[in-house]
This record gives C-alpha cells, sequence and structure tokens, in this order.
C-alpha cells in the first residue's frame, strides 16, 4: 500500500505485515544526496511514521547506483557565516535525532555506496543491512572536504564500534566494503542481493540482536580513558597530517575527547566545529578541489567509444603498469615487447597489484588471465580497440614502430603514446594518418596517479581527443585534454620545481633542509626526495627535452650525479642514500638560506611557470590547470592549486616577489606577466 501524499523525493509503502518502507528516489538526478530539501521533507515523513501503528520501518533507496552519497555539497558554497552553516546543521541533527528515537525498529538496507550524510543516517538506525556485493561502500569521507561528520556521525560511530576503530575511519576517510564494514561494526547483516529485503524484514520481526561492541572498546570511550588515548592518536595523525593545513581531523579527536561524556553537548558542538571548518579557507579549496574533479570526470562522455581490448607495446615499468591497470579494469590487455624476459617483470608486478587490491584468490587468477603476454604483437594488434605505445623517450624508435604497426591497426582503434615530453608533432610525422595520434600520458605509479593527460598535437583530430578522453574514464582515470607542447603540463610545471631544488643544493643547502621547506608548505613530498623516486637519469632525461623547447637551465649538478650513476632510489644513492629501497634519513642540517627564501624560490617557479602555461594556453581554463597540477603532481590541495594560490595570495605581490627573486637569482624568476582570465 502506498502512501498517496507523497513527497517530491520520498514515498513511502505499507507491506501486508505492516512494516513500512520508506523509499529515497531524489528528484531530477541519478544519484542521492541529502539537500536542505530532502532533510525537510524526510522530517515531515518520519513525523507522520511516529504515529503509524506499524511494525517496523526500513529505509532504502531506488537508485541502482546506491544508497546516498552524502549531503549535497553545492550547498556548503552558500552559506555565507559559521551561524548560517551550523543552524543547517543543526537541522540535519534534529531530523536524524527523530529517526533515532522512532518508537518500533529502524532499518537501513544499503546497497552501493553509502557515505557521509547517508552512513550518518543509517548509523541514526537500530539495525543497518548490506548488500555483499563489490560496489558496496561505506564509510564517512568527510575530512576529504576539509570538514568532519556533524548529522551525529563523531558521536554514534564511536558508539558502535569504539573510539580507535571509529576514529581511523573518520580520520582517514576511507570506505570500507561490506565485510570490512561488519567487521568494524558498522553494519550488523551483510547479506546478498538476494537476501537484502528478507533480511531486512527479519530484523524487524525476529527483533534480531544488535552487534554490540566489546567491553573493551566501549571502555575506550571512558572518560579516564580518553586523555590517553587522545595522546597516542593526535602523535600518529601529526606524522601524516599538519593541524594548521588540515584542522579537520584535530577537530574529531578534540570533540570526542572533550565531550563525548555530554552527547547532547557534542551534539551542539559538532555541529559548532563543522561550521566553523566548512567557512574556512581549507574546506572551500577542498571543496572546490571535488568540482574540479567532478568536471574532469564529465569528459569523455559525448561520445560512444566502446572499448574491449588493449593492446600495450613496451613492458617497462609504465607499460607494464598501464597493462596491469587496465585488466584490473575488467579489460582484455595484451603486453608486447621484444622477448619474454622483458615482459616477466611486468606480469610479476601485475600479480602482486591484483593480489593487494583483490585479495581473492580466485578474482586475482581471473584478472591475471585478462593480461596476456604477446610477444611479437601478433595475437592483439589487429584486434586492439586500443593500442598504447609506451617505448623508452626517443623519437626515432617511436617513430619506427609506428610506421611498422600502423598498416595492421582496425580503422577505428585508438592509437596513443605514453610519451611523457616529445611534441606529437614531431611523433605524428612516421604516420599516413598523422590526426589519429593522441597523447595518453599517465604518471608513477599507474595504480595511484588518478590523472592522465591526453595530448592534443595541431594534426591531432578532435574525434581521437575525445576516445582517449572516453577511455581515460572507462579505467577509472581523470581525462585533462593539453596542448603539445615540451613537457606538456604537469611535467613543465613540476620540473623548474625540482630543478631549482637541484640548485639550490648545488648552492650548498642540505637536501632535508629544502625537502622541509616544500612538505612545510604543504607539498605531499620534498622535490629533492621525489627526484630521487622518479630516478635522476629520467629526471635529466625530461629536463633537457623540456629546455629544447623552452628556457629553463638544466643543473650541472643533475649530469654530473647521473654520470657518477647516482640515480636515486633505484641505484642506492642520490639526493639520499637508500638500502633495499627505503630512505636513510638524514640528520639535520643547518643551511646558509632562510625558510622563507626556499619556499619561495621552490614555489614560485612551479606557480609562475602555470601562469606562463595558462597565457600559452596548454590547458584551456585556470581550473583544468590547478585540477590538473594537483591531481598530476599532489600540489598542496588545501591551496586549492597553484592558480588559486596566486590569486588569493596576490599577483602583486607575487610579481613582486619574483622580480625580486630575478635580481638575486637570475632570469628564471622572470615574472610571466598578468594571468589571463584570472578569475578561478
Amino acid at each position: 500500500m502506498k502512501n498517496t501524499e507523497q513527497s517530491k523525493h520520498w514515498y513511502t509503502e505499507l507491506d501486508k505485515n505492516m512494516i513500512a518502507w520508506l523509499h529515497f528516489d531524489m528528484a531530477g538526478t541519478g544519484t542521492n544526496v541529502l539537500s536542505a530539501e530532502v532533510l525537510n521533507e524526510l522530517s515531515e515523513e518520519l513525523a507522520v511514521l511516529k504515529h503509524k501503528e506499524i511494525q517496523g520501518l526500513i529505509i532504502l533507496s531506488d537508485k541502482k547506483n546506491g544508497f546516498i552519497a552524502g549531503a549535497d555539497i553545492k550547498e556548503f558554497t552558500k552559506f555565507q557565516s559559521p551561524e548560517e552553516a551550523s543552524n543547517m546543521i543543526r537541522q540535519g541533527q534534529a531530523v536524524f535525532e527523530r529517526l533515532e528515537n522512532m518508537p518500533y525498529p529502524t532499518v537501513s538496507m544499503i546497497h552501493g555506496f553509502c557515505l557521509g550524510g547517508g552512513m550518518e543516517l543509517a548509523l541514526a538506525c537500530n539495525y543497518r543491512v548490506a548488500e555483499d556485493h563489490e560496489k558496496t561502500k561505506l564509510g564517512l569521507p568527510e575530512v576529504k572536504l576539509g570538514i568532519h561528520p556533524g548529522f551525529g556521525g563523531t558521536v554514534r560511530l564511536p558508539r558502535l564500534t569504539g573510539a580507535l576503530k571509529a576514529m581511523d575511519i573518520m580520520l582517514s576517510g576511507r570506505t570500507l566494503n561490506a565485510q570490512q564494514a561488519k567487521k568494524a561494526g558498522m553494519v550488523d547483516y551483510v547479506v546478498p542481493k538476494r537476501h537484502l529485503k528478507k533480511m531486512a524484514v527479519m530484523c524487524i520481526q525476529d527483533r534480531m540482536p544488535v552487534r554490540k561492541p566489546s567491553l573493551w572498546l566501549r571502555l575506550s570511550n571512558a572518560f579516564f580513558i580518553r586523555p590517553l588515548l587522545k595522546i597516542m592518536i593526535l602523535r600518529n595523525l601529526k606524522t601524516r597530517v599538519s593541524k594548521e593545513h588540515y584542522p579537520a581531523p584535530f577537530a574529531i579527536v578534540d570533540l570526542w575527547a572533550k565531550y563525548y561524556s555530554n552527547q547532547k553537548t557534542m551534539m551542539k558542538e559538532e555541529a559548532l566545529s563543522v561550521a566553523k571548518l566548512m567557512t574556512g579557507t581549507t574546506s572551500q579549496n577542498l571543496v572546490r578541489i571535488f568540482f574540479l574533479s567532478e568536471s574532469l570526470k564529465s569528459m569523455g562522455r559525448e561520445i560512444e567509444f566502446p572499448v574491449s581490448h588493449i593492446h600495450v607495446i613496451g613492458a617497462g615499468v609504465m607499460g607494464g603498469d598501464i597493462a596491469a591497470w587496465c585488466a584490473l579494469q575488467g579489460f582484455t590487455v595484451t603486453l608486447q615487447d621484444r622477448e619474454a624476459k622483458f615482459i616477466a617483470p611486468a606480469m610479476k608486478r601485475a600479480y602482486s597489484l591484483f593480489n593487494k587490491r583483490l585479495k581473492q584468490p580466485r578474482l586475482v587468477q581471473k584478472t591475471m588471465d585478462r593480461l596476456m603476454p604477446d610477444i611479437n604483437g601478433k595475437t592483439g594488434l589487429k584486434k586492439a580497440d586500443v593500442i598504447i605505445e609506451a617505448i623508452f623517450e626517443n623519437a626515432d624508435a617511436k617513430k619506427a614502430l609506428y610506421k611498422e604497426i600502423e598498416p595492421q591497426l582496425k580503422p577505428n582503434a585508438l592509437l596513443a603514446t605514453n610519451t611523457s615530453s616529445i611534441p606529437l608533432e614531431n611523433l605524428s610525422e612516421a604516420l599516413s594518418n598523422p590526426g589519429r595520434l593522441v597523447g595518453l600520458h599517465f604518471f608513477n605509479p599507474v595504480a595511484k596517479m588518478p590523472l592522465v593527460e591526453i595530448v592534443k598535437g595541431t594534426s591531432t583530430d578532435d574525434e581521437e581527443v575525445k576516445k582517449a578522453a572516453s577511455f581515460a574514464q572507462k579505467i577509472s582515470r581523470l581525462p585533462l585534454p593539453v596542448k603539445s607542447t615540451p613537457g606538456f603540463l604537469v611535467n613543465r610545471i613540476l620540473m623548474p620545481y625540482m630543478l631549482e631544488a637541484v640548485t639550490m643544493a648545488e648552492e650548498g643547502s642540505s637536501p632535508a633542509e629544502i625537502d622541509r621547506a616544500a612538505v612545510k608548505f604543504g607539498m605531499p613530498m620534498g622535490p629533492l626526495l621525489l627526484a630521487d623516486t622518479v630516478g635522476l637519469d629520467i629526471c635529466l632525461h625530461v629536463a633537457e627535452i623540456i629546455s629544447e623547447g623552452i628556457e629553463m637551465p638544466v643543473p650541472e649538478k643533475l649530469r654530473a650525479m647521473t654520470k657518477k650513476g647516482n640515480l636515486g632510489r633505484k641505484s642506492g644513492q642520490g639526493f639520499y642514500r637508500y638500502k633495499n629501497g627505503r630512505q636513510i634519513i638524514p640528520s639535520g642540517s643547518q643551511t646558509s638560506s632562510s625558510d622563507h627564501d626556499l619556499t619561495d624560490r621552490l614555489i614560485l617557479r612551479m606557480v609562475n611557470e602555470a601562469v606562463a602555461c595558462l597565457n600559452e594556453g596548454v590547458v584551456e581554463n585556470a581550473e583544468l590547470l590547478d585540477a590538473g597540477v594537483i591531481f598530476g603532481t599532489g600540489f598542496a590541495p588545501f591551496r586549492g592549486g597553484p592558480l588559486n594560490y596566486w590569486r588569493t595570495e596576490g599577483e602583486a605581490g607575487l610579481n613582486k616577489r619574483l622580480t625580486e627573486l630575478e635580481a638575486h637569482y637570475g632570469r628564471r624568476f622572470h615574472p610571466a606577466g598578468q594571468l589571463k582570465g584570472a578569475h578561478a
């Protein structure tokens, strides 16, 4: 029996057992999110249902892709003050308190994603029943947006899981699959899809047991334990993030430590804390990044480009890892190289990746079966929908390969090169149809770096660019269209930063101090440790290719270290020493330069190059550039990207500082000019 007075986003059905099924089907969208309007309607539905003579309430989603994705992030940008944000959050808390206090059992029936506010809604129910499926993902990822749970999640999760597990989930923002969530105590029952409704009904009719934390887990929230655990949690947290840069995780720990004994007060303080964070710079920049990623995800959707078979030529680190990643995404992949001995290491790395990601031997073997060695290309070359060339960075070798394989390719097959620095105009000369060559520039490590540069040469057909973007989407990567210029976007912006660090080391500054200055600014890794990790020979090769097209002096120290065989992590010696691939941490040392000087030299070279790239049209706009640099280099996400930093810090002041640095250190600091299209 369906409620005839149906709201816009919710409707209730009453079954023969007098169980109410409250359906969430947000109007006008394919994904359920919790907007202010949705929460108001939910409150009204619950007010009516509270007085119904029913056995229980089951909340479910009508969307195929999942339960609830979280709060409506678009509304985050509308608040003008913490007070305005706090009022909205308190209203949401009141709705979930009403759900928590319903006079009969309540069940969240979860499939697909159950994240953020959606998870908080589920936590307010008596039972949580989840589908046992790989697409079921549960979590509280709010810290990734610079905030923390605000609808009671910081109160209810520790109650269910104990303090340490709750802190791990909230501070990391990671998602859990259904079995992991059950083990943690977030979910009561995990069943296959065919049993999901039956299990939800059983929870109500049979008053199934609710999972309760053990005595020790309950004690972890006790007032006399919390101060000790707080010290331990903060000690670990400070090794991963800075409170100055990312205040949200520290706010979670403070909330729990101070207020958990009085949960009514904690709810109030939770709302105030989220409101303050939500209207702060870090959260606003991280929300901006979220929308930038959504913008990249939308690229390539305007074209139908069916892909089933991928052929990768070159089984080195990049080629082998690209092939493994494509197989992990469900595609048939053939991997070509000159001899079996060159392919074997790639297969070994692939097996390791699959084991790490898939866990189950059956799934690992199934994925390995999709990845096939193909020494001469006879198996895959003619069948492939996508051909990715990933051989060594030599233009003549690549052109010779294209001449050999072009006659064998399907007419509609996408031909892509993973070159990191060679202009496509040079490479496409070897093709009878130069318009079909496009760049698909992956970053190392392939399995972790989300960005792929889609490189368009002057002769590349627009249709091929669209196909490449569509393919990137299919393998769960963010496509960034860039113009074929030396270094494209990411390497061109990253290389001056790394080379400046080498120059400072050449001048006598210690690698540790140089890297500390970058990390203090917010970079995920210092430039010299990054250079060691990439390989100094590779850095030199890319730098020399880029410097052929733009003015970018290469320090002699980099050439000397490479010539000496000190290539970084892979050789055991670079700017740092390594043992079995692990860095030997150096003791601190002083330098002749101030931290401020070190930071400005590193960051302003990168930011100045970003301005030049935008002004030269390497990417279409400032938003795409910021997205590319953040997802391609890890540029301090809380700062919102290099051009956002340029805008917020003030163009006039930064140009003045660049002029000062130019006078002291040379022309490489010459200001790139006024930023075109300076809105961000």
